[in-house]
């Protein structure tokens, strides 16, 4: 068993790691770095590089922390996200959220939200301070 989390090179994906590095310490188990991209477009800022995703793994494990990283070319990142906390049985999903408006909402899915929803294990929503 383990913690998810789905990971983004930004101010959420970092505030979503901090909160997934506690848990895991916490709880005394592993975590699983999802960062993947639908791969339709030449740059995705939420797709990290190889040299943050090897910042990150330094991190973890200085911080004594047994870690995974998952990326992949997927079709649907949500889809990716549960099903990654699915193959690993993960006991809680950690994804960060920002603030979107109305109209946002309406014309854009948000990938934090269906997780929320349709996760099987507990979800831990973030946000950065």
């Amino acid at each position: 068993m383990s913690i998810v989390i789905a990971y983004s090179p930004d101010i959420y994906g970092r505030a979503a790691l901090e909160h997934a590095l506690a848990e895991a310490r916490l709880r005394e188990t592993s975590l699983v770095v999802v960062n993947v991209t639908r791969g339709d477009s030449l740059v995705d800022s939420h797709y990290a590089h190889e040299d943050e995703v090897q910042l990150v793994m330094d991190r973890l494990k200085a911080e004594g922390v047994d870690a995974t990283v998952r990326r992949d070319v997927v079709p649907d990142i949500a889809d990716a996200v549960l099903d990654v906390a699915a193959e690993e049985h993960a006991t809680l999903i950690v994804v960060g959220v920002r603030h979107r408006s109305a109209v946002g909402k309406m014309l854009l899915g948000s990938v934090a939200q269906r997780v929320i929803l349709d996760a099987s294990c507990p979800v831990l929503a973030v946000k950065p301070s």
